[in-house]
């Protein structure tokens, strides 16, 4: 599955600093976060998932 997100100019800056100090790509950093977000399923897991849904509702009924 390909994925595309949107991230403001701050978040990126951010994850491609992270990527450069560990000397990878930012798109394998944020796989790497994702994969390490959805292997730990759980109640924080689920309290995190829900929150994101929660904050984001409007934004995903208008890309929807």
């Amino acid at each position: 599955m390909k994925l595309a997100i949107e991230l403001s100019d701050e978040q990126a800056n951010r994850l491609r600093e992270g990527a450069d100090r560990l000397g990878i790509e930012p798109e394998q950093l944020a796989l790497a976060a994702v994969m390490d977000l959805i292997a730990s399923e759980g109640p924080d897991f689920d309290s995190a998932a829900t929150r994101v849904l929660e904050k984001n509702r409007e934004l995903y009924r208008r890309l929807a």
